[in-house]
Parts: C-alpha cells; structure tokens; sequence
C-alpha cells in the first residue's frame, strides 16, 4: 500500500486536481460536460508541464483502473426492474439503431482504413452511450489514451450538433407538441451521450410546456440502451481473445481478456434494483453514481495528459467521418423504426 501512495499519489493528484475545475465547467455547460473539458485542461497541462515522469505511473493507474471503477459506480444507477419495464417499448428501435451503427463502423473500417480500436470506439460510443460505453469498452480493447480520446472529441462533436438541431428538425418532422413520447424516444435513441440526451429533451419540453414528460421518457430510453454495454463488451473481449490466439498461435484463455469489471457493473445493478424493491430510497445510490461520473472526468483528465494533441488534429479527419456517417444512420433508423411502430 505504500509503495502504491508513493509511486501513485502525484499522477493521481494532479488527475483529481483538473477533474475538479472540468466536473464545475461541465454542470455549468452540460452540452459539452465534465469529460471534455478534463481532456482538454490535460492536454494544456502536458505542455505546460515538462517533466512527466514524477506523474506517469498515477496518470496510467487512472487511465486504467479509476476508469473501470467509474463503470461499476455506473451500475448504482440502473434499476433493471424500471428500465426493462418501462424501456420495453423502445427496444426493437434501440437494438435496430446499434445494429446500423456497428455495421457502419465496420464497414467504414474497412473501406477507409481507419483502425480497428478507433472505429470500435466510436461505433459504440455511438450507439450505446456515447462517453460511458467508450470508457466500458476501451479496457476490454486494449485502446490507448489517444484513441480514446479521439473517439470522446468526435462523440463530443455530434453530442453538441444533436443538443443545437435535434428539437429544430423534430418540429420540422412534426413531432407531437401535446406529448412528448415521440420526441423522448428520438432524443433517447438517436442522441449519443446522456448529457445531449437531457439537454435536447428539456428543450422540447421548455419549448411546448411538457413539463418533464419528454425529459423522462428519453432518460429512460437511454437507460435502456445503456444496458447493451453488457453484451457488446463481452462479445469484444470473445473476438479479442480469439484474434489473439490466431496471432499468436497459442491458446488465449478468455479469462485472460474477460472483463470482470463489465460483471461488478451488473453487480451493481442488481444491488440497486433488489434494495429500491424492498423499499430503499433510490437517491441513497445518488452519490455513488456522482462518483462515477467524477472518476470518468479524472480518466480523461489522465487520458487528455497522455494526448499528443497534434496527432489527434492530423488524424481527426477519417474518424469525425466515420461519427457522422454512425450518427446519420441511427437518426435515419430511429425515425424508420418509430413510423413502423407508429410512435410518430
């Protein structure tokens, strides 16, 4: 444990440090959030700051470890029993939306030759839960700090378009101004990150009166989606493990790649749906998931200090390409599959 605070405490400080003024900025401009703000205050710093090494061993332990724990604090916020009841509805469109994002991700990889790791970020940044699914799914890749943070920049991008034109072109669609369940459902399947998800959502509802109707159906639509990190990080670390074994020659244990972080986030959630059951209050679970939201700031802090930023500029342009085509295709969907099952 000593030598642990010995090697760790300077890194970690300075990541606490920059998450502190990133997570106040971030709940002043929520659009752009906390996360975004501790990646670039990171990548200021590592200019300004010569000598790196008295940092680097708790810049990499936050990167890594502080990232995973932010993913199961993540879990205190789901109640299964709620989302999987009242998120029903929208499952058919949510899994169409992450189906076409994937595939696009794919697809683009391969036509435009964008690597493996970034394209897998930001297809599931996309589709899932644009920052939260980056940080569940950047561990079990293996993804560097600069992949991650080219993924969080272009999930940021369509973050703040989407918060700015989304209740713009849900007017032009026509979206019922009486209720705001067509507009909720878009906003929870077709937005990226949480953030531009409320933002976009209490924006229709300030503009038609509704209260909070549209705001809590598209948190609980979001909700839902976030319950496919699950799934999508296993069937990663599966792919991982059988890629390694074919380039090795050798035989990868799965246990090796599998991310045990991804079965404390369920644990988590289990824990929550059980205690709000038998009658706990749900805000006792509140600061654990500030906490986790706080963590993921300190990760980008690390991950933005790790950042060649002039890199990430020269190969931003394939990747931006690549969100926007993922974004077009889950808005494109979202409002496909909402006519078939005429929510508008």
């Amino acid at each position: 444990m000593k030598s642990f605070v010995v090697n760790n405490w300077k890194g970690l400080l300075l990541c606490i440090a920059i998450a502190i003024p990133s997570t106040i900025l971030g709940s002043l401009l929520p659009v752009i959030g906390g996360p975004v703000f501790a990646i670039v205050i990171g990548m200021v710093l590592a200019h300004l700051i010569k000598n790196h090494t008295p940092f680097e061993s708790g810049i990499k332990f936050t990167s890594k470890k502080i990232l995973q724990y932010a993913v199961v604090l993540l879990g205190f916020g789901m109640n299964l029993e709620v989302v999987m009841e009242t998120g029903k509805q929208s499952l058919p469109i949510i899994l169409c939306t992450i189906t076409t994002s994937l595939v696009i991700a794919y697809i683009l990889h391969k036509v435009l030759h964008i690597p493996t790791k970034i394209s897998t970020l930001v297809g599931v940044g996309s589709s899932i839960c644009g920052g939260s699914a980056i940080a569940a799914t950047a561990p079990v890749i293996d993804a560097d700090e600069e992949e991650v943070a080219q993924s969080i920049s272009v999930i940021f991008l369509f973050n703040i378009l989407a918060a700015l034109l989304f209740p713009a072109f849900g007017a032009a669609l026509g979206f019922s101004t009486t209720s705001g369940e067509a507009f909720g459902v878009f906003a929870g399947t077709a937005v990226n990150d949480t953030s531009s998800v409320t933002a976009a959502a209490s924006t229709w509802d300030t503009l038609y009166n509704l209260g909070s109707q549209t705001l809590d159906k598209a948190v609980t639509v979001k909700l839902t989606r976030t319950l496919a990190i699950i799934p999508i990080t296993l069937v990663l670390a599966f792919i991982r493990a059988r890629k390694a074994e074919n380039e090795s020659g050798d035989k990868v244990s799965l246990k090796q790649v599998f991310p045990f972080f991804i079965l404390y986030f369920v644990g988590a959630s289990i824990i929550t749906t059980v205690a709000t059951s038998l009658g706990v209050p749900s805000e006792i679970f509140v600061p654990l998931k500030d906490l986790s939201k706080f963590f993921i700031v300190m990760a980008m802090a690390a991950i933005g200090f790790n950042t060649n930023v002039v890199k990430l500029v020269k190969t931003g342009g394939k990747p931006i390409l690549l969100g926007l085509s993922c974004w077009i295709g889950i808005t494109a969907v979202s409002l496909i599959m909402q006519h078939i099952m005429h929510i508008w």
